[in-house]
């Protein structure tokens, strides 16, 4: 038995998850089945299941919990098409979430615009956002991507190759990031666990020194977000 077991307050309410949560997940593991992380053999799934545990561990009620397991299905999996496919599926509303929490809707990856771009679009989004059920969701992913970066970092330096942006933009990014979270509507505990593993983010960034084949700024993966 967990020490959280002994201390539960009878007059928390935690949310309800159901069918929706179970229609989500098998959506997800269908749409995602054979994505892995970042080039690694680690099943995508594992990024979507982590965002939906801090989407409930920040308070989130089951339709965040949905959009959380669908964030990237559009993104990542058919763009239009798909989002109109989920809107079908799950209703108008958990689609806008989706498409609020896509830098893309290029149905073909090809057709994406450049990362910079796609960043920069979604910062300025993410800024202006008001809606909390939103931006939980958005610091959830987040903090999930810049955990793994700093976890795979941390281990082994050549994983900045792995993403799209060089080890500084990745930094600029998520430093922005935490600037949105910060100046937003949520009030989350999270947001502090985002700046700290910025933090340390910065530092291994700043004790890298340069590179033996003078590229210190790779352009190949899946980085920082996607």
């Amino acid at each position: 038995m967990s020490d959280d077991s002994r201390t539960l307050d009878p007059s928390v309410i935690a949310p309800r998850l159901g069918r929706r949560t179970e229609e989500a997940l098998s959506y997800a593991l269908a749409v995602h089945g054979a994505q892995v992380r970042k080039r690694l053999p680690v099943p995508y799934v594992s990024h979507l299941l982590a965002v939906a545990s801090l989407v409930l561990e920040d308070g989130g009620d089951e339709e965040q919990v949905v959009a959380a397991l669908l964030h990237d299905a559009a993104e990542d999996q058919g763009g239009e098409g798909r989002l109109a496919d989920i809107r079908w599926r799950f209703g108008s509303d958990i689609a806008a979430m989706v498409a609020a929490l896509s830098d893309s809707l290029a149905a073909d990856p090809a057709q994406k615009a450049p990362w910079r771009t796609r960043k920069a679009e979604y910062l300025a989004r993410l800024r202006l956002e008001r809606d909390e059920r939103i931006v939980r969701v958005a610091l959830a992913d987040n903090l999930h991507n810049a955990r793994c970066v700093v976890t795979d970092a941390s281990a082994d330096d050549g994983a900045w190759g792995r993403f799209t942006a060089g080890p500084e933009e990745t930094l600029g990014y998520y430093r922005a990031c935490l600037e949105a979270f910060e100046g937003g509507p949520l009030r989350s505990r999270y947001i502090a666990e985002l700046r700290r593993v910025v933090e340390t983010m910065a530092t291994l960034v700043a004790g890298r020194g340069p590179r033996i084949d003078g590229t210190d700024d790779p352009r190949r993966g899946d980085g920082a977000g996607s």
